[in-house]
């Protein structure tokens, strides 16, 4: 009799074809299944050839050459791909099998499944999968949630193929049915904000204080030795370096209008469900948004006018990099504290238990955000686990007040010379925002009031909504009390 296969994965692009290579090297045998079943002889006759990895010629195979409980993994397309793939799975298993999407699905959807299979007695997982074809193939970043009772069976896979961090596998179970893609969700926000904060940095390097491309690139590698140590900025100094064949910088060939897939913009209107102030998430994806406007913006820019007073003049470029850096450096640390305030949020409304620590760690290798960065995330949480920001850490908040006066200095010579940069200013509009003990929020509700008489709050009378005649004589508050 044939050897079963530990867990059978379906989708044959790159990815999960290193994945199952990954899995193979693991120890695990895999069964590899594709709806177009060619894929699947051509990956046995070459990548595959000579590992322990099995075919399958149909779905009914797949499942007869699985161990129980059956371990089914998904890497397709997601939405109608994903159901489809489930409907005709659930007739070919049995209670306590296991079906696992490990797609970039949306995580409304992954509640919804989560609860679907649990009423036929069977499990979901629903994980998020990041690093990209190599972290696939070497170790990536694994964040899966859905029906607890999968975890057990599915851990000694998930965390042997995971990229380990100190020795600890980037990779744990996030919590209940759409938890998981919940969390993915949130790292590929601010895996854009953080994409969009680099390529600001590059801007004013090259704008501001007229760098060329390889001295941008040394600064990039300079600042990956410290505190910026990261995937992103070590895979962006290359960028800035590479040649073409002609000789000439590749970067600069490449048109300026930046595609999407959409997680970035699940976040941000996850943000605005929620009520979080996820600005500079917000902003990297309006940003992408604006930058597809090629053909507008070039017809802007030859009718509209910047700043009238010219180049702005750097007389110490050394301190201005460095402002620069500190810039960067404060704005990565908002952006990873406005992710954390969002999945607080959804913890609390969906009723998860997240370990934001574990996220963290989970982060801190394979994926496209890690960095050394995250590892101080961790230990904040370690120290204290209910911590509402991590603004509010002592790590952060000097990191903070070291970095903001060059911070301000940047975005004042940049403003005063037109360049855009809508993630370092919503930044620290976010800080400024968030140390202010009072805001001008009193005069919107007023004027809310006014025009619609939705009430106001007096600070004396905190819980009490009243209503005033604006228009009346001496604007008196009335004794009626209103629900907001």
């Amino acid at each position: 009799m044939d050897k079963k296969a530990d867990i059978a994965l379906i989708g044959l692009a790159v990815m999960g074809q290193n994945l199952i290579l990954n899995m193979n090297d693991h120890g695990f045998v895999v069964c590899a299944f594709n709806r177009t079943v060619e894929k699947v002889d051509h990956f046995l006759a070459n990548e595959a050839k000579g590992t322990k990895i099995i075919g399958a010629k149909s779905l009914e195979d797949m499942v007869s050459k699985l161990k129980k409980p059956r371990k089914v993994m998904m890497l397709v397309k997601a939405g109608a791909a994903v159901d489809a793939f489930i409907d005709k799975l659930v007739p070919l298993l049995e209670a306590g099998d296991i079906i696992i999407d490990g797609g970039n699905s949306e995580y409304t959807d992954s509640i919804r499944r989560a609860k679907s299979l649990e009423a036929k007695n069977l499990l979901f997982v629903g994980s998020g999968v990041s690093g990209g074809e190599e972290g696939a193939r070497y170790g990536p970043s694994l964040m899966p949630g859905g029906s607890p009772k999968a975890w057990p069976h599915i851990k000694p896979i998930f965390q042997g193929i995971a990229a380990k961090s100190d020795g600890e596998p980037c990779c744990d179970w996030v919590g209940e049915d759409g938890a998981g893609h919940y969390v993915k969700m949130v790292h590929n926000g601010i895996e854009y904000g953080d994409m969009q904060l680099i390529c600001e940095a590059c801007h004013i390097m090259k704008d501001v204080v007229g760098m060329n491309n390889d001295e941008i690139s040394q600064v990039l590698t300079e600042w990956n030795k410290g505190e910026l140590d990261s995937f992103l900025i070590e895979i962006t100094a290359d960028i800035m370096k590479f040649r073409d064949t002609d000789g000439l910088h590749l970067v600069d060939k490449i048109k300026d209008a930046a595609g999407q897939k959409g997680t970035g913009k699940w976040t941000a209107i996850s943000a605005l469900d929620q009520g979080m102030p996820l600005t500079l998430i917000g902003e990297s994806v309006f940003a992408r948004c604006l930058s597809s406007l090629k053909d507008e913006r070039v017809t802007a820019s030859k009718q509209l006018k910047g700043p009238t007073q010219g180049v702005v003049k750097i007389d110490d470029k050394k301190k201005f990099i460095e402002d620069l850096r500190q810039a960067l450096y404060a704005s990565k640390i908002i952006s990873y504290a406005q992710g954390f305030m969002l999945m607080r949020g959804a913890a609390k409304a969906y009723n998860w238990d997240l370990n934001y620590g574990g996220i963290a760690l989970m982060w801190r290798g394979g994926c496209i955000i890690r960095s050394a960065f995250l590892g101080e995330i961790k230990k904040a949480f370690a120290k204290n686990p209910k911590l509402e920001n991590l603004l509010l850490d002592d790590f952060f908040k000097v990191a903070i007040h070291k970095c903001q006066d060059g911070w301000r200095r940047v975005l004042s010579a940049v403003v005063l010379q037109g360049i855009p940069t809508p993630c370092l200013s919503s930044a620290l509009a976010f800080y400024d925002g968030y140390r202010s003990e009072r805001v001008p929020a009193n005069i919107i509700q007023a004027q809310r009031d006014y025009f619609g008489a939705h009430t106001y709050e007096l600070l004396s009378e905190p819980g009490k909504h009243v209503h005033t005649n604006w228009t009346g004589r001496g604007g008196q508050v009335s004794s009626s009390s209103y629900n907001a």
